[in-house]
């Protein structure tokens, strides 16, 4: 294959990659478990780490991923209050997972947007990022994944419920109601109607 048409298939998947994880963080952010949320967004947005690292033939360890995104997303403060707002009766579990919600694909986004432009150049070890201009890149692109994720929820041909059945589907795996086969299953069905 070519150099050009290569890298432009590698730039393809890992855009979906990026989008199909962007999709997950926004459902796990609405898991009801304060606390919770962020330990399953953050398993996502290493996961996605995983599959950029796969894309572009470079070696990838979970500590590696774990220091990753830990350094670009280490503002992790707002996270928490968002998350511990769904502690709170009534109202908090509504108003804590929206704003976890879009927080959580927002952060997903900008992590595999900061990734993808450090993983896009030929030659570069994962290790070797500086990570002050990394933390500079992903507070831009949080504003970005913003409205990418505004964008997703606000698409005609999207069913409204999606982002909810994706959140209730991580609740009943947890819960041990549905396997993680039939958990997988059900995720390709929801991500192919997005």
């Amino acid at each position: 294959m070519p150099k050009e048409k290569k890298i432009k298939a590698r730039r393809r998947e890992a855009e979906e990659a990026i989008r199909s994880h962007v999709v997950w963080a926004v459902g796990a952010g609405l898991m009801p478990v304060p606390l919770f949320d962020l330990v399953a967004v953050t398993a996502i947005q290493m996961d996605l780490l995983k599959n950029l690292t796969r894309i572009y033939d470079v070696d990838y360890s979970a500590g590696q991923g774990k220091a990753f995104v830990s350094a670009l997303t280490g503002s992790t403060f707002a996270k928490i209050g968002s998350s511990a707002v769904k502690a709170l009766p009534g109202v908090g579990a509504v108003l804590g997972g929206v704003s976890m919600s879009a927080l959580s694909g927002a952060s997903t986004y900008a992590t595999g947007v900061v990734a993808l432009q450090h993983l896009g150049r030929d030659g570069v070890d994962f290790l070797e990022i500086d990570l002050d201009r990394a933390k500079a890149a992903y507070d831009d692109a949080l504003e970005r994944g913003k409205e990418f994720v505004e964008g997703l929820k606000g698409r005609e041909d999207e069913p409204p419920d999606v982002f909810e059945k994706l959140g209730k589907l991580g609740e009943l795996k947890k819960k041990g109601v549905i396997s993680k086969e039939e958990f997988a299953a059900k995720k390709r069905e929801l991500l192919k109607r997005i």
